[in-house]
């Protein structure tokens, strides 16, 4: 489960999230889990590949700015 205060440094990795807004419209509402994630990417299990920079997700009732999310994994659960 996500904590408000760390979400950032949380593992993404098999997440069901829905994007609550995104610069793209036809973006808004899609759901998934989240099967691989880039530094600038996160892959859904339904095809869809999400740019971090662009949308604002919900995971477990947190909303993240994909823009706070746009790093290497690795490196962002480090800081």
């Amino acid at each position: 489960m996500f904590k408000a205060k760390d979400a950032k440094k949380e593992e993404l990795i098999g997440s069901k999230i829905e994007v609550i807004d995104a610069d793209n419209k036809t973006l808004v509402g899609i759901k998934g889990k989240i099967i691989d994630e880039t530094k600038n990417m996160l892959i859904l299990d339904n095809g869809k590949k999400l740019i971090k920079t662009q949308v604002i997700i919900k995971i477990d009732g947190i909303i993240l700015n994909g823009k706070k999310l746009a790093s290497k994994p690795e490196d962002r659960i480090k800081k």
